[in-house]
């Protein structure tokens, strides 16, 4: 009989296009998942990866097998989500993702909560980007995802998803506290045409979002330094490197020498929770929400 612990191993191989990868979307060692491989490649007498360059790829009855894991994951999720509708209490084991400001600002109060009132749900937390975390809750790989978009650049919702908005997170100008714009009570887009920006690398929403709008207003961007941290961005403001936009949420305390000034109009992300349709009435996903918008209430008070 197939075992569905090393079938998921295999589908999030696929999904991730790694072992490593698909090791850290659910949580284990590369070594672990490799080993829920070759224990599936024994059951099957099958060989299941092959060796493509320097990366693996999935045999045609890898795929066939990864094909069959996502027909049975739907079919767990569903019999587990009636059986915990009926018993009308969250419990099992929900995984979460979110995003890395999230992951420190947001999280840890509503998993707290959680933890303490509803004892029978183990919550298990992914710190991941906002591009992947939809993907991945529409391939069952996590439950439930807290992701952000921006005005110019909303979230995709593919089919078979549901979202609720949980809060907007205004996000400041950093400047050093000596530069001449911190005597300033508001800034404007045409301030910052020509200062130099440190902000995260390409490809992530925030860093797009950043070069979008400057060159929406006429400037070509100047970006001097890339950091993936917002607390790296605020080292390098204050040491007098350049300027950052940065969120407020799990933001923390302002270094030594660094200034936060408004931006008019106000950059705003959107925080969202997402999880799947089908299991959109189980009791975790729904207590889960709730946990999350309490603890953003909190945090706005």
């Amino acid at each position: 009989m197939l075992d569905l612990a090393r079938l998921r191993a295999l589908h999030a191989v696929h999904v991730h296009g790694s072992v490593a990868a698909a090791a850290a979307a659910l949580g284990y060692t590369p070594s672990a998942i490799s080993q829920q491989i070759t224990k599936l490649e024994r059951e099957t007498r099958t060989t299941l990866l092959e060796r493509r360059g320097r990366g693996i790829a999935l045999t045609d009855a890898a795929l066939h097998l990864a094909s069959a894991a996502r027909e049975l994951m739907d079919i767990v999720e569903r019999t587990e989500t009636a059986l915990e509708e009926r018993r009308g209490l969250p419990t099992g084991v929900l995984t979460v993702g979110a995003f890395a400001t999230a992951a420190r600002g947001l999280l840890p109060q509503a998993l707290a909560v959680l933890a303490r009132e509803h004892p029978s749900l183990e919550t298990r937390l992914s710190e991941v980007d906002p591009h992947v975390s939809v993907d991945l809750v529409a391939k069952g790989i996590i439950d439930l995802a807290v992701a952000h978009d921006w005005d110019i650049a909303p979230l995709p919702a593919p089919e078979g998803v549901e979202y609720a908005a949980i809060g907007d997170d205004h996000c400041d100008v950093l400047v050093p506290a000596d530069h001449p714009l911190a005597a300033r009570a508001v800034l404007h887009r045409s301030d910052l045409a020509r200062e130099p920006w440190i902000c995260q690398p390409p490809g992530s929403v925030c860093h797009d979002w950043l070069v979008r709008t400057l060159r929406a207003d006429g400037h070509e961007p100047y970006l001097r330094h890339q950091a993936g941290e917002y607390h790296t961005q605020l080292a390098l403001v204050s040491a007098g490197l350049g300027i950052a936009l940065v969120p407020r949420l799990g933001r923390g305390p302002l270094p030594e020498g660094v200034a936060a000034l408004p931006l008019d109009p106000i950059p705003t992300r959107r925080l969202y929770a997402l999880w799947r349709t089908g299991a959109a009435r189980r009791p975790a996903i729904q207590t889960t929400i709730h946990a999350l918008h309490d603890a953003w209430a909190a945090l706005s008070d």
